[in-house]
């Protein structure tokens, strides 16, 4: 595994005039259902100061293009995959420069998001739908635009990663008439500049690798020899995210500490194999959060502005927070929350074992998610047992989020795994000191309050390991009792907010992993 120098100076990294192509499912503020969509909105924001020119591709979505100004098709997408498509380019509110694949019998349906239906299972035609958006990625990095075609192509988790085998096999198209076997992959379209553009996968979440049946590999226009077992086969099934690990030029993680885990057979959820078989082309590089949309001290979704320096308006907003939630308005109470999709992943039935623990400590509660039925239910339980003491709101709210981080003390993120993790980001943020498991991104950004951490005056939160209700409830008891103490509480809060946790770091690590891409390109083999 091989690590990039991070720094924060743009003065140490020459201006590279670099043109990088974002190929993701989801980017804020267009479209969001998680933390991967955060990412593609901040990060070709946080790059363009050094020279690069970044461009994200995404589905267009109902709603997503009427969010662009100047938004006007640019090029044609002629039999995509069942229909007809055009490819649509426009600004964000933010000055993101966006192309949308505008494909009306993909794209434009009802249902749970981008990736599920009515019924809340995943579209069957998922498969389609990402090869689609995969496809275009591969035909803008082989010039598809005449005025812009990308040095980098960077592919974010599994409904962006058959781009790279797109561009290793081209795409082959059904003949028209049944009964006909399928035309023999063709080449990409011919480009003057004979050298492809190097591409790069970040993975989000291994957890998520787009399995499909392998009998639909043919539905994607690749050849057999793109299941193989040194290819995207996977138990069996096909997975698009193998093809991305196996044919993209480097491959990263969201922090240090998850791309050590992805190589263990405990972390590495079946794929570990595959990526201890080339270390070199893996790096972890920790996420960070636009800090001018999560910043208290603007914030227009809390109560009272408020930062490191004029701390004592925090307050307020706890006071509001109780009061909106229905929890008693107890300053001397220590108000944790947590802002997560409700899963064992995320750990959230720790939580529910270690509740008695931090009602007996004398803390509250408030939760804002949703996920699995079991534990909706069991954090309604809770709600309904200790009322004043105990609430939650179900389904996910964006301008509450921001309201929870303002108003809570400590906010809980006890995660089995977890590749990085943007809530604590934004507790870091808030003076709303993180409570976590002592795993992948949240290990990296959070410094426990142990003893010695405490004295030196660098604590930022607490840590636990292992993972289980013990551990967690004991770390939510050292977090009381330190709420016991307001200046020792206070110090912590401070320091906190204090820490660096945008995008300054992280952007000059991948402009510096982007350029040395570029020098180890390679021609197109024809």
């Amino acid at each position: 595994m091989y690590r990039v120098a991070c720094t924060d100076r743009v003065d140490q990294l020459r201006s590279t005039a670099v043109k990088v192509l974002f190929v993701t499912p989801e980017c804020y503020p267009l479209v969001k259902t998680g933390g991967l969509a955060d990412v593609t909105g901040a990060l070709p924001l946080a790059v363009a100061p050094y020279g690069v020119d970044a461009r994200v591709l995404l589905p267009a979505y109902p709603g997503v293009r009427d969010q662009l100004t100047g938004a006007e098709m640019v090029a044609a997408l002629p039999d995509l995959f069942g229909g007809e498509g055009a490819l649509v380019a426009g600004t964000a509110g933010n000055g993101l420069r966006v192309l949308l694949v505008a494909a009306p019998h993909l794209y434009e349906r009802g249902g749970g998001g981008p990736y599920l239906g009515p019924d809340g299972h995943d579209w069957p035609d998922n498969h389609l739908r990402f090869a689609a958006l995969s496809w275009v990625g591969a035909q803008l990095a082989d010039g598809l635009l005449p005025d812009w075609r990308p040095d980098v192509v960077h592919l974010h988790d599994w409904q962006a990663a058959l781009t790279a085998a797109y561009l290793r096999f081209g795409r082959s198209h059904p003949a028209k008439s049944s009964g006909k076997k399928p035309a023999r992959a063709v080449a990409a379209p011919v480009v003057a500049d004979p050298v492809r553009p190097a591409t790069l996968l970040t993975i989000h979440n291994l957890a998520f690798q787009g399995l499909f049946g392998a009998h639909l590999l043919p539905t994607l226009g690749l050849p057999p020899a793109a299941l193989d077992v040194d290819g995207m086969e996977y138990w069996g099934n096909l997975s698009f995210l193998k093809a991305g690990v196996q044919w993209c030029d480097a491959v990263s993680t969201v922090s240090p500490t998850y791309a050590r885990e992805v190589l263990t057979p405990e972390q590495g959820m079946g794929f570990d194999g595959v990526l201890r078989a080339r270390p070199d082309r893996l790096i972890g590089i920790a996420n960070g959060i636009d800090d001018t949309v999560w910043n208290p001290a603007t914030d227009p979704d809390v109560v009272a502005h408020y930062s490191a320096r004029r701390l004592v308006a925090k307050a307020a907003n706890k006071t509001a927070l109780q009061t909106e939630l229905g929890l008693d308005a107890r300053p001397d109470a220590a108000l944790f929350c947590v802002v997560s999709r409700l899963t064992t992943q995320k750990g959230l039935d720790l939580l529910l074992g270690a509740l008695p623990r931090l009602l007996a400590a004398g803390g509250q509660l408030a939760v804002l998610g949703s996920g699995d039925r079991e534990l909706e239910d069991g954090f309604r339980r809770a709600a309904e047992q200790h009322h004043g003491r105990v609430a939650v709101h179900v389904g996910y709210d964006e301008p509450l989020s921001h309201r929870m981080q303002a108003g809570a003390d400590a906010i809980i993120v006890p995660s089995r795994f977890e590749p990085c993790g943007l809530t604590q980001l934004y507790g870091l943020r808030y003076g709303t000191l993180p409570v976590v498991a002592r795993v992948g991104g949240l290990a990296d950004t959070v410094i426990d309050a142990n003893g010695a951490a405490l004295r030196d005056g660098v604590a930022t939160g607490f840590q636990f390991s292992p993972v289980d209700v013990g551990p967690l409830a004991e770390a939510i008891e050292r977090a009381c009792d330190l709420f016991a103490d307001p200046l020792a509480w206070q110090r912590v809060v401070k320091r906190a907010m204090t820490r660096e946790v945008g995008w300054g770091v992280a952007a000059g690590a991948y402009v510096e992993l982007y350029e040395r891409l570029v020098a180890r390109r390679s021609p197109v083999a024809t």
